[in-house]
C-alpha cells in the first residue's frame, strides 16, 4: 500500500491539511448529532477564497478558514461557526484578548480614580488647602535650616576673628577644628537647604498637574476619559 507524502485528505475536490479535514469531520459530527436528536435542518453558506458564495447541508469543506453563516429553513441566521484556528492564530487571538482586557482594567482603574480625586477635592478651596499642607513640612524645615546657617555665619566670623591673632603662627588644634567643624556644618545646612527646596518645586509640580485635571473634570469631562500624566 502505498505512504502518503504528506499530511493532505481529498475533500469534495479540494487537496486539505490533515487538521482541517479533522476540523470539518468535527463540525459534521455536530451537524449528524443534531439531526439525529430531530433538530431542524440546517443550511451553511459562506463565501469562498474566489469570492464565490457557497451553500450546503454539511460543513462547507472550502470554507474552514472563514466564518460560515448557520441558516434556518427560512433563510435567517441561526448562528455563525467561525474559522477554525491555527496554533499561531489561536495564540495571537488569546493575545489580542489579553490585551483588550488589560486596557479595560486600565480604563476602570482610570474611572475608579477621577471619581475618587473629584470626591476629595469638589472645589479649589478644598484642592489649594491640602498643597498648603504638603508644602507645610518643607517649607519648615528651610526657616529651620536657614536660621540653623545664620547662626553657623555668626560663629565663622566669630571664629575667623580669633584666627586673627595667629596670621603667620601655627593655628590652636581647637579652633581649627571648629574651623573645619562649622565649615562640614554650614555645607550640610546648604545641602538640605538646597533638598526641601526642590521637595517644594515637586510637590508644587504634582498638585498643578492634579489641579489641571480636576477643572477639566469639574467642567464636566467624563471620569477616566483624561489621558494619564
Amino acid at each position: 500500500m502505498p505512504k502518503p507524502s504528506s499530511l493532505t485528505a481529498s475533500v469534495t475536490g479540494f487537496e486539505l491539511p490533515l487538521r482541517a479535514v479533522l476540523a470539518a469531520v468535527a463540525i459534521a459530527g455536530a451537524s449528524t448529532s443534531q439531526a439525529q436528536e430531530g433538530a431542524p435542518p440546517q443550511i451553511y453558506k459562506c463565501v469562498d477564497g474566489s469570492g464565490r458564495t457557497v451553500t450546503s447541508d454539511r460543513p462547507i469543506a472550502a470554507c474552514l478558514a472563514r466564518d460560515q453563516h448557520i441558516l434556518n429553513s427560512d433563510g435567517s441566521v441561526r448562528r455563525i461557526v467561525p474559522p477554525t484556528l491555527t496554533t499561531d492564530e489561536r495564540a495571537e487571538k488569546e493575545a489580542r484578548e489579553r490585551e483588550a482586557a488589560a486596557l479595560n482594567a486600565a480604563q476602570k482603574v482610570a474611572v475608579i480614580r477621577d471619581r475618587s480625586l473629584m470626591q476629595r477635592f469638589p472645589d479649589e478651596r478644598s484642592h489649594l488647602k491640602a498643597r498648603e499642607k504638603a508644602l507645610d513640612d518643607s517649607r519648615k524645615a528651610v526657616q529651620k535650616s536657614e536660621s540653623r546657617v545664620v547662626l553657623l555665619k555668626a560663629e565663622r566670623k566669630r571664629l575667623l576673628e580669633e584666627a586673627e591673632f595667629y596670621v603667620g603662627k601655627p593655628q590652636p588644634a581647637k579652633l581649627r577644628l571648629s574651623l573645619d567643624a562649622n565649615d562640614a556644618s554650614l555645607e550640610a545646612q546648604n545641602s538640605l537647604i538646597q533638598n526641601q527646596q526642590a521637595e517644594v518645586v515637586r510637590i508644587n509640580g504634582l498638585y498643578d498637574s492634579e489641579l489641571d485635571r480636576l477643572r477639566k473634570l469639574w467642567a464636566g469631562a467624563p471620569a477616566g476619559s483624561l489621558r494619564s500624566p
